[in-house]
C-alpha cells in the first residue's frame, strides 16, 4: 500500500495529460517529466560543461571573428561534438566583413599630458598615419548628441560618459550598448573626427577597457572610435572640468580588410520519432580578443554542448532532434544567427522550441516564453522541473531566444528566455578579464541542468509550441 499515493499521482498525471492532448493542448508526458527530473539532478553534479569551456579557452583562447583563431575554433568545435558522441556534425558558411585590430594608443596632449587606457571598437576606422589629435567635446547623453549642432563638433572628438550600474538582469547595458553602437554613427554624420565613450561595463577600479561593436555598416562612413576604461574616463572628465581645451591624440591601427567566410558549427542528437523536428540550443563560438572568451561566450557553447551530451547518454534517443549550434561572429552583428535564420526560415515550423545561452555562466534565475496559448501548460510543466534549482517562471514576459536565435524567433520559432544572474557579468564582458577563473563550476552545472531538462521535455512533448512562419512577429521580445 505504500506505493498507492505515487501510483495515484501518476495515474492523475496521465489522465490530465490525455485530457489536455484531446483538447489540442501541448502536454509533456509523465515519463518525460520523470526523465527530465533525473537529467536535472545528474547535471547538477556533472562537470562536463566546465571541462568543455576549459578546453576551448585553453586550446584556442580568444576567437576574434576572421582572425587566425577563427578556423582553429571551428575545428575545435567539430572535434568536440564528435568526441561528445553527437550523431551528426556539420558546418554552414557565414560571410561577413573582416575587421582587424593591430594596435591602439591614446594620450591627453593638453592641458595635462598623460596616457589613456582604451580599446578600439569593432568596425572603427583607423587613424591617419601618425595619429589623430583633436579637441574633446563632452556630451552627457546620447540624446544630447543627437540634438547637437554640427558646427560645434566638426573636426573634434566626441566623448559620452554614460556610467553603467550593476543589476542582476544587466538592464543598464541597453543604454551602454546604444551609446557604443549609435554614438559613433551619429558623431560621423555630424562631421566629428573621432568618438570616445566610457566603457559599457560595471568594473570601477580596473583600467581594463571594454570593447564591442559600433553601428557602422559601410567603411566609408566609419571614424575612429574607442572605449576608455572607467578610471581613465574619470580622469578625462576631471581634466575637462578645468574648463580648458582638452586635446587628445588617438593612434588606432585597425580597420576593414575585405570579407571573410567562416561557419556555424552544428551538432545533432537525432530524434528517433521526428528527426526533422528540432529543439535548438547553442551559444556563439567567436569572442572578442582582449580576454579568452570564457563568459562571452565559451560558457554558452559549453552549456549547450554538455546538455546535448547528457541527453545523448540516455538509454533511448529523444523523440525530436536536439540541435546545438555554435554560431559564428555574433559579436560584430549577429552574422551567424542571421545566416542561420535566412537558411532555415522555411523550416520555422519544424523548430519545436529554442534559446541560446549568451550571458555568462551565472545561475539561471528566470524563465519566460513566447509560445502559443495551448502550450502554456507545457511551459508550466517545464517550470515545475526547474523551480527546485532556483528558476522562477514569469508568464508575463516574452521569450526572445537569446542573441543569435532571436533571429530564428523573428522567423517564427517558439522561444524561451533563460535569464542568468548578471550582477558581475559586465565587470568582465568584452575586456581582458573575460577568463576561465570567472566561471563557477557549480553555477555552470546549474545552467547545464536547466538546458538539458527543458530541451528533453520539449523534445518529448505531445504537440508543439506554436512555431510557424511569422508566428511571434509582435510578441515584444527584447532578446
Amino acid at each position: 500500500m505504500r506505493f498507492f499515493p505515487t501510483l495515484l499521482a501518476a495515474s492523475l498525471m496521465l489522465a490530465t495529460g490525455a485530457a489536455a492532448a484531446a483538447n489540442g493542448d501541448t502536454v509533456i508526458p509523465a515519463a518525460a517529466v520523470q526523465t527530465a527530473t533525473q537529467l536535472r539532478d545528474k547535471a547538477m553534479g556533472d562537470d562536463t560543461g566546465y571541462k568543455i569551456v576549459q578546453s576551448l579557452t585553453t586550446e584556442v583562447g580568444p576567437r576574434l571573428a576572421g582572425s587566425p583563431a577563427d578556423p582553429r575554433g571551428r575545428e575545435w568545435a567539430i572535434a568536440k561534438f564528435k568526441e561528445l558522441g553527437f550523431d551528426k556534425v556539420y558546418t554552414e558558411p557565414v560571410t561577413y566583413p573582416l575587421w582587424e585590430r593591430r594596435s591602439e594608443h591614446a594620450t591627453i596632449v593638453a592641458p595635462f599630458p598623460q596616457p589613456l587606457m582604451l580599446t578600439a571598437l569593432g568596425y572603427s576606422a583607423g587613424t591617419p598615419q601618425g595619429g589623430l589629435t583633436a579637441q574633446v567635446v563632452k556630451f552627457d547623453s546620447l540624446d544630447a548628441l543627437k540634438n547637437a549642432d554640427a558646427a560645434t563638433v566638426k573636426g573634434k572628438i566626441i566623448y559620452i560618459g554614460f556610467r553603467m550600474q550593476r543589476h542582476k538582469d544587466g538592464h543598464d547595458y541597453g543604454m551602454g550598448s546604444a551609446v557604443r553602437t549609435q554614438g559613433p554613427v551619429i558623431a560621423s554624420r555630424l562631421g566629428a573626427a573621432g568618438f570616445l565613450l566610457r566603457s559599457a561595463g560595471t568594473d570601477e577600479h580596473s583600467r581594463t577597457p571594454h570593447t564591442g561593436v559600433t553601428g557602422f555598416t559601410d567603411p566609408k562612413d566609419a571614424i575612429p572610435a574607442a572605449a576608455l576604461s572607467n578610471p581613465d574616463a574619470d580622469q578625462l572628465e576631471r581634466v575637462l572640468a578645468y574648463g580648458k581645451p582638452v586635446m587628445v591624440k588617438l593612434d588606432l591601427d585597425v580597420g576593414f580588410h575585405g570579407s571573410y567566410t567562416g561557419a556555424n558549427v552544428i551538432g545533432e542528437i537525432t530524434g528517433r520519432k521526428h528527426p526533422d523536428q528540432v529543439v535548438a540550443i547553442g551559444g556563439h563560438l567567436d569572442s572578442w580578443d582582449p580576454g579568452t572568451g570564457a563568459i562571452d561566450d565559451g560558457a554558452g557553447v559549453a552549456i549547450a554542448m554538455a546538455a546535448g551530451k547528457l541527453i545523448r547518454d540516455l538509454p533511448q534517443r529523444p523523440d525530436r532532434t536536439i540541435r546545438v549550434i555554435a554560431f559564428a561572429n555574433e559579436e560584430m552583428g549577429l552574422w551567424g544567427g542571421r545566416a542561420y535564420a535566412q537558411k532555415h526560415a522555411a523550416e520555422a515550423g519544424k523548430h519545436q522550441l529554442g534559446t541560446e545561452s549568451d550571458f555568462g555562466a551565472g545561475k539561471v534565475w528566470r524563465m519566460s516564453a513566447s509560445v502559443k496559448p495551448q502550450a502554456r501548460g507545457a511551459i508550466e510543466q517545464i517550470a515545475k522541473v526547474l523551480e527546485p534549482i532556483g528558476v522562477a517562471y514569469d508568464p508575463q514576459r516574452p521569450g526572445g531566444g537569446g542573441s543569435d536565435l532571436s533571429q530564428m524567433h523573428g522567423k517564427g520559432m517558439a522561444a524561451l528566455s533563460l535569464t542568468q544572474d548578471g550582477t558581475y557579468y559586465f565587470d568582465y564582458h568584452h575586456n581582458a578579464n573575460d577568463t576561465l577563473d570567472k566561471i563557477d563550476p557549480r553555477e555552470m552545472a546549474q545552467n547545464v541542468a536547466v538546458y538539458a531538462a527543458f530541451s528533453y521535455m520539449a523534445a518529448q512533448a505531445q504537440g508543439d509550441f506554436g512555431s510557424a512562419p511569422g508566428a511571434f512577429a509582435k510578441d515584444g521580445a527584447e532578446d
